[in-house]
């Protein structure tokens, strides 16, 4: 087989540079009000990537509407406004905290992961391997890329147990934006103009482009009749309007007929999509249990490994970011990084050895592997405990970072920690009832084999992509939550979420200081510095520590909350990544 590496990376480095630069958007207001990065509140809060859909959540909240009812109407208007991150044709996690259930059963893992069409083979992206003038672009652009959508269902589900307004009420703020319109923001301008495949389809170019294609301007009043189409659809018909009927046949057509690629996706596909409830994954770190999203996430897991293995080392005498800190939590990423890799997958399609993720001994054990004075490089992964090896090879998941993460308290303290996504900036960028269509059949791996073994996140029919999303909670000793938070990031969401719970839990951050710290990381090669910030000082005595360094722009988008009780009662603490156009609405 022929090896595309080299041009693969050139178009993988191009869309991540799109996808990463244009944040940096602290105070941002919604036409409907002010909102901040960082806020308190004593009875509801909604932080989220955009103002509108903030507002939009608070408007639910404030009509006695659920966590999961804000939930839904922020992910409509996300789906509006925030189109090159999430939205009706992609797909998301959802973590739910009851308060009031008993101890072990107060958290819900929603899985709304697209699937794989029927028609679906493991080797559907060949051409792009073994074609040297081929790179990433050409596996994302079209219809191929497309897996069937899920968030409708996945979030109808949630309604159905945790919903308290009807259903169709939900939809009214998204729908009043879409038929009135809603001002391009400056990061919306940044990534239309410079996207370098939403001109080749031809509704995505009708759409955010002019009569001369040239972007719409910042500020432009942008109206989406199609979408209020598609969203009165779904509010009169509940899930089964978006995967029957009209609306699924135009979201079959625009993916079998698209102008690159045509796709598999049928009808039949649609119809038997169903989401999934999920027991959360938890792992201990000191006093505390961190819960995130089981497989096909990679992201609770992975979160509860490098947590459990830093476990070892007391970070706090460390001290925030220092060498010493940053040497030993960027080891840390490297060995879970590295059990990731070669184990995460669909759990329903491949046996997960979820030990290695939050087993103390075996953690303990990998702790033993890192040396403070010299970084190991490369990791090996581990071997599950109680088991012999699995034979699997590591595959080839770029997983781009263009998506969203939002989190919610109602008035009955329940919370809602939800990423979602359509993969790539603008997903597939096949358009169909005035929405993006995902391109997460590349989350999953395009080498389906590596020397003779399977990988475990291959291609296979009706089989859910992994993902990195981390939707996570953190609960204290007695099973109550002291904090919801996620980011957005592609494979970097781990280290986000790892990191920021770190700066709060070890490091006495508030929310807001912990999100806003510069970033390091490794999925296990190169360690990536945040550009422009302190670490700058960090990148030679890092190199003296065998670390291969570089700085770059990061563009997480860190939105959380924490819960504080004391003797007046219970607050909570909202906090917004500045990286991003995010905000705290509150009561």
């Amino acid at each position: 087989m022929k090896s595309c590496f080299l041009p693969f990376l050139r178009c993988l480095s191009l869309v991540v540079g799109l996808c990463v630069v244009a944040g940096g958007y602290a105070l941002v207001s919604a036409d409907s009000g002010q909102a901040e990065n960082h806020q308190k509140a004593s009875r509801h809060m909604v932080t989220a990537a955009n103002p509108h859909a903030a507002q939009a959540g608070l408007e639910i909240l404030r009509a006695g509407g659920s966590a999961v009812d804000a939930a839904i109407a922020v992910e409509a208007v996300l789906g509006l406004v925030e189109p090159q991150s999430s939205g009706l044709g992609g797909g998301a996690f959802l973590m739910h905290y009851d308060p009031t259930a008993p101890k072990g059963e107060r958290i819900d893992a929603y899985d709304g992961r697209e699937m794989a069409p029927a028609a679906a083979t493991a080797d559907m992206f060949q051409d792009v391997l073994n074609d040297n003038s081929k790179g990433f672009y050409d596996a994302v652009l079209g219809g191929r890329s497309v897996g069937t959508p899920s968030v409708v269902a996945m979030l109808y589900l949630a309604h159905q147990k945790r919903g308290k307004l009807p259903w169709g009420d939900l939809f009214a703020p998204a729908l009043r934006l879409a038929e009135g319109g809603f001002k391009v923001s400056p990061r919306l301008h940044y990534l239309i103009d410079r996207d370098p495949l939403l001109r080749k389809m031809k509704a995505s170019r009708a759409y955010f482009y002019n009569a001369d294609g040239k972007a719409w301007p910042v500020g432009h009043l942008l109206k989406n009749p199609a979408y209020a189409k598609s969203l009165k659809i779904i509010a009169r018909a509940g899930a089964a309007g978006f995967y029957h009927g009209p609306l699924a046949q135009e979201i079959v057509a625009a993916v079998q007929g698209s102008e690159v690629n045509p796709g598999k996706l049928t009808l039949e596909d649609m119809a038997a999509y169903k989401p999934k409830l999920r027991r959360p994954i938890c792992g201990p770190y000191r006093v505390w249990t961190i819960c995130g999203m089981p497989p096909p996430s990679s992201g609770g897991g992975t979160v509860a490994s490098i947590l459990g293995i830093l476990q070892s080392f007391d970070l706090k005498a460390m001290g925030a970011n220092s060498l010493a800190a940053v040497h030993v939590i960027l080891e840390a990423e490297r060995l879970a990084y590295a059990d990731r890799d070669m184990y995460m997958a669909d759990s329903d399609y491949v046996n997960v050895p979820m030990a290695l993720f939050t087993d103390p001994f075996y953690l303990s054990d990998r702790a033993r592997q890192i040396d403070l004075q010299r970084s190991m490089g490369h990791a090996e992964a581990g071997t599950p405990p109680g088991a012999s090896r699995i034979a699997f090879a590591a595959g080839m998941t770029p997983e781009l970072p263009s998506t969203t993460h939002f989190s919610i308290v109602d008035q009955w303290g329940q919370m809602v920690s939800m990423t979602a996504t359509v993969e790539s900036a603008f997903g597939s960028r096949v358009m169909a009832g005035g929405f993006m269509l995902n391109n997460e059949m590349t989350d999953f791996s395009l080498r389906w084999e590596r020397d003779g073994l399977p990988v475990a996140n291959r291609i296979a029919p009706g089989k859910r992509p992994r993902s990195s999303m981390s939707p996570t909670f953190v609960l204290d000793e007695d099973r109550n939550v002291v904090m919801a938070i996620g980011s957005p990031g592609g494979g970097s969401i781990i280290a986000y979420v790892a990191q920021t719970i770190i700066n709060v839990l070890d490091w006495d951050m508030d929310l807001q200081q912990a999100i806003d710290q510069p970033h390091f990381l490794t999925r296990g090669g190169v360690v990536s510095l945040e550009r422009d910030t302190g670490l700058s000082a960090l990148e030679e005595p890092l190199r003296d520590k065998g670390h291969q360094v570089r700085s770059r722009t990061v563009n997480s988008g860190l939105h959380g909350i924490i819960v504080h009780r004391g003797a007046d009662g219970t607050w909570y603490e909202g906090a917004a990544d500045k990286r991003r156009e995010g905000v705290v609405v509150a009561d």
